[in-house]
């Protein structure tokens, strides 16, 4: 089991990239930032690498290890931190947590009114959108950013499998209102003084 898990639904998080690219050799931080992008062919906010690295030091994973000849922070990588990062990279990574698409079209469906047709013909548009510009982008890449595009162009595919066959789902669901049941907790009226 890992120090520190993917607490992130099996997304690859900024502070285990830092980690692992820290594993390569002593880094400053626009110095990752580039790295990351580089390697994933994903943006990440400097200031967010500055922080994520004031964060790995202060739970041990990393530590500064001087200044470079222009007068750059260079970061290392603790013991601790290469454990986490061995660790990280051999755990596999499942989707978990909630699908927020998959619950706002669950509830569309239970609630009177609700054009359940034009928000997945809205979601269907903007997945249709997103896989053309990845397709787009994907031509030239080296073949480390080819590999999280590839990822990317199945799962978005796959999105489109699956809101037909939730359109096939939702033309048979019935609106519903609020049960008459009471659950026999709540939250107690407030004194008013």
């Amino acid at each position: 089991m890992s120090l520190f898990p993917d607490r992130t639904g099996g997304r690859m998080t900024v502070r285990q990239s830092l980690l692992a690219i820290l594993e390569l050799a002593p880094c400053y931080g626009s110095q990752l930032r580039a790295e990351y992008t580089r390697r994933t062919g994903s943006a990440v906010n400097v200031g967010q690498v500055y922080t994520t690295l004031e964060r790995l030091e202060r739970d041990g994973l990393a530590e500064g290890r001087g200044i470079d000849d222009e007068g750059h922070v260079l970061w290392g990588l603790t013991p601790a931190g290469s454990t986490v990062v061995r660790d990280w990279l051999a755990t596999p990574s499942l989707p978990e947590g909630r699908d927020e698409t998959a619950l706002k079209i669950a509830l569309a469906v239970t609630l009177p009114g609700a054009d359940v047709d034009g928000i997945l013909s809205a979601q269907r548009a903007a997945v249709e959108a997103e896989l053309a510009r990845v397709a787009e982008a994907a031509e030239g890449d080296a073949a480390t950013v080819a590999i999280v595009r590839a990822a990317r162009r199945a799962r978005l595919e796959a999105d489109l499998r699956w809101l037909a066959e939730v359109g096939e789902l939702a033309a048979g669901a019935e609106p519903f209102g609020v049960s008459d049941e009471r659950p026999r907790r709540g939250r107690p009226v407030r004194a008013t003084a």
